[in-house]
């Protein structure tokens, strides 16, 4: 039985090489850390915090994210947040609504645990996917997180 429409599955060694095959265009590589950076970023954090998964569409895979949950912010323990962490999309499968996908799935996984915000960083400027994220209902916060504008998007409506 065919899965019909997008779907994420879990890292596993079966579907790690096609992970690690999601690439993004030439000129979007400057704005986020490729997978294998991302899922390295996943090993060394604390068990529970990253929620790296893979995007499929039938038998092909067509983008990767990962999610931070619960997430000391600030590192001293006031601010826990979660949110979409990274969003890797495939350089021909853009504009096919995955990347829409990926941010409702990462949504619906915040609101299981109990969540009533996503957060999102991303790379300021005219070829960054600030219009994106505002498209989805994020607000811009005013904070910066590594040089990058802070999202949010409220969850309990």
């Amino acid at each position: 039985m065919t899965t019909i429409g997008p779907r994420l599955e879990e890292i596993t060694p079966r579907n790690l090489e096609a992970a690690l095959g999601i690439r993004l265009r030439p000129d979007q590589e400057h704005a986020v850390e490729p997978v294998a950076h991302s899922l390295a970023e996943a090993y060394v954090r604390p068990a529970g915090v990253a929620w790296p998964r893979l995007i499929v569409d039938g038998d092909r895979p067509v983008g990767f994210l990962m999610a931070f949950l619960d997430i000391d912010w600030h590192g001293d323990g006031t601010v826990h947040r979660s949110g979409l962490w990274r969003l890797n999309i495939a350089a021909g499968e853009q504009g096919r609504g995955y990347g829409r996908f990926a941010v409702e799935s990462v949504a619906a996984e915040i609101r299981r645990r109990g969540g009533k915000q996503c957060h999102v960083t991303w790379h300021p400027g005219p070829d960054g996917p600030e219009g994106f994220y505002l498209g989805l209902g994020f607000r811009v916060t005013g904070e910066q997180s590594g040089g990058q504008t802070v999202g949010v998007l409220e969850l309990d409506r």
